[in-house]
């Protein structure tokens, strides 16, 4: 079966990157994906695969059945079903690339390889329903709009009940990474991505003419104020846990000479455990308070609650990690470390049994290194072959275990 797949892929690959450069080309932005769905749902009509599309507007789901399963077995109690998810929206960025296939869309562009995602997941779908009289079980081809705002494509779609009818006992996905060379992947068990917040503070002082400082409360400086009281609280070294808190944008429209009426501060919040994101919710809220309080001021503080923290099934992950050894050799298959950025994939890790992996898709030698959601990130097209292949092994490796 390996062999098969490796066969497969490799005649495939021409049209993967061609599905690939179509949709680099034809970038939309999250929750706004309708012509990228619609090309889905051409290539999924034209290898004959039974869709759903309009979740969440945009969304599809597939599913390839098995045929060595009878109707019979298809009614049994646990009946394996193997889901696998690839996002399609890109980010609002003005690509720097001069290739063919660069964006047509001016200020929106596939800046985090979700086209490769979601060509990867086309590829696996085409291959995987040549191979359906060769397994038994069903395969759940996601294609999830907005990954990339909140509150996520992810817990929307689950909350139409994407993993539902039927429900999946485990659930892939792959992600690029161009800091890993092209050839290799990635795995790591447990704890993997962080949860992330957003934050939106309003600071109120007394604005006035700068050279009367007696008539005015600055509120750059209780802002300046806050922010240094809670970066000394979130950001110490003994911290219990990874935790993350920056802010990256202030605003106080003011001049030379004048001093604004109020502040505004936007930031991340990002930690490992779910509990002590709740206890620091309450404690940067009530030291915010407390700071602008005692200069004199006021300050409305709210949080917006982003992804949960992406958890990947030990027992699912580390199969998968024996598979991408027997199908690339152990050599290609690397340890990941923690990461601080996180994931909307974080939401269905909650409710089924998941493994979140990294694809390899920088070359060195070929000067592709540039980093996602920059302007000029691209990958290897050689990882496509990779991407492809694996995620289908992993999937037919999941469904007979």
């Amino acid at each position: 079966m390996k062999q098969k797949i490796k066969s497969l892929t490799k005649n495939a690959l021409s049209e993967i990157i061609t599905i690939r450069r179509h949709l680099h080309a034809n970038p939309e932005l999250s929750f706004e994906e309708y012509n990228t769905s619609d090309y889905i749902a051409s290539k999924l009509k034209e290898y004959n695969i039974p869709f759903k599309q309009g979740m969440v507007k945009t969304g599809i789901v597939a599913l390839i059945e098995g045929m060595k399963s009878s109707p019979s077995t298809l009614e049994r109690a646990g009946v394996r079903c193997v889901a696998l998810r690839g996002d399609m929206d890109a980010l609002p960025i003005i690509e720097k690339n001069t290739c063919d296939y660069r964006s047509k869309n001016e200020g929106v562009m596939h800046a985090c390889g979700h086209d490769v995602h979601s060509a990867s997941l086309l590829g696996v779908a085409k291959i995987l329903n040549e191979l359906k009289n060769e397994f038994e079980g069903t395969i759940k081809l996601i294609f999830q709009p907005g990954e990339e705002k909140l509150p996520g494509g992810a817990s929307l779609m689950i909350k139409e009940g994407v993993l539902e009818n039927p429900k999946p006992g485990s659930l892939f996905a792959q992600h690029v990474f161009p800091s890993m060379e092209v050839g290799k992947v990635g795995f790591r068990s447990g704890m993997y991505m962080a949860s992330t917040d957003e934050i939106y503070v309003t600071v109120n002082g007394k604005g006035g003419h700068a050279a009367m400082p007696s008539e005015y409360n600055n509120p750059l400086l209780i802002a300046s104020a806050i922010m240094m009281e809670l970066n000394e609280a979130f950001m110490k070294k003994e911290q219990k846990t990874p935790t993350v808190l920056a802010f990256g944008k202030i605003i106080g429209n003011g001049a030379t000479n004048v001093i604004p009426q109020e502040v505004k501060l936007e930031g991340t919040f990002r930690t490992m455990d779910e509990g002590w994101r709740k206890e620091a919710h309450i404690k940067m809220k009530m030291l915010a308070e407390s700071v602008a309080k005692k200069m004199g001021g006021t300050c409305d503080f709210i949080i917006e609650h982003g992804y949960p923290v992406l958890v990947n099934d030990e027992i699912v992950t580390n199969k998968a990690r024996t598979a991408a050894e027997e199908y690339l050799g152990k050599e290609n298959v690397e340890e990941l470390p923690l990461r601080m950025t996180a994931e909307d994939f974080a939401f269905y890790s909650q409710e089924v049994p998941s493994c979140f992996y990294r694809l390899g898709t920088g070359n060195i030698s070929k000067g592709i290194t540039s980093g996602v959601h920059t302007a000029t990130f691209d990958i290897d097209e050689q990882a496509l072959e990779i991407g492809v292949g694996l995620m289908a092994w992993l999937a037919l490796n999941e469904l007979k275990s």
